[in-house]
């Protein structure tokens, strides 16, 4: 009997870890070296937050995040019952942080593609739907450019760089798959994207979706977020919830 009991509080602790690890506040602080990176861009910040779908954005992660000179949210802001009352907050709590850019994820078209959008441009946040903003810096410029979600079929690589003008692009996707339509002529040096969650709940090398992190990709580096909520469950092993910080480098 005693065996059965420490089972079920085995079962009870492991649980309750993965509840943490879903809920975690963490904000990951990265350096990305980037060769075609203009001189007055050195050092600029991008606060990177995909995959948030329930969650409010915790307090402890916009303060760490207060130097960043913009923040990109990589889609999945909602999914099916999340009120256009927490996106006014969410979307509030990131402004405070710097200008804030969105593009579109799979579940974000759960609540009403065009309540969402109306929610966040009213906001002042600016959604990148296969399109470019330029970001300017001194004489210098860089682009910031974002698809709508693969997996769905709306993204348009090329509608999202015909009116792009530095060789210096930051892509935004939310489903990581983008980067295999990627090619040298188009002047991409860093992808951000989300949508895997890491695998949400790995064993070891184990997992149903693409590992986060960081890859070196022939023309680009990606990053797959683990993001920072989870979908289904609240649950979360060997795939911890994140957010980043990172600080583009020449």
């Amino acid at each position: 009997m005693i065996f059965f009991y420490l089972f079920i509080l085995a079962g009870l602790s492991l649980l309750l870890y993965m509840y943490i690890e879903a809920h975690r506040n963490r904000v990951i602080h990265d350096s990305i070296k980037i060769e075609k990176l203009p001189k007055s861009f050195e050092n600029f910040k991008i606060f990177f937050i995909s995959d948030v779908h329930k969650r409010i954005i915790s307090e402890k992660v916009i303060q760490e995040s207060k130097k960043a000179d913009l923040v990109v949210i990589g889609g999945d802001l909602v999914e099916k019952g999340v009120s256009m009352k927490k996106v006014e907050d969410n979307i509030k709590r990131l402004s405070t942080i710097g200008p804030v850019f969105f593009v579109w994820g799979n579940n974000d078209y759960d609540v009403g593609a065009k309540l969402l959008a109306k929610t966040i441009e009213n906001e002042g946040a600016k959604i990148l739907d296969n399109a470019n903003f330029i970001v300017k810096r001194n004489d210098d410029v860089i682009d910031l450019v974002g698809v709508n979600d693969t997996s769905l079929g709306f993204a348009s690589l090329e509608d999202a760089l015909k009116e792009c003008q530095s060789s210096c692009r930051i892509l935004i996707s939310h489903n990581p798959d983008i980067s295999k339509q990627i090619s040298n002529d188009d002047n991409i040096q860093l992808v951000l994207t989300g949508h895997t969650h890491g695998g949400q709940i790995r064993i070891g090398p184990f997992g149903i979706a693409k590992r986060g992190g960081w890859y070196d990709e022939t023309t680009h580096t990606l990053l797959v977020s683990n993001g920072y909520g989870a979908t289904h469950l609240p649950l979360r092993l060997g795939a911890p919830s994140q957010t980043h910080l990172i600080t583009l480098i020449r």
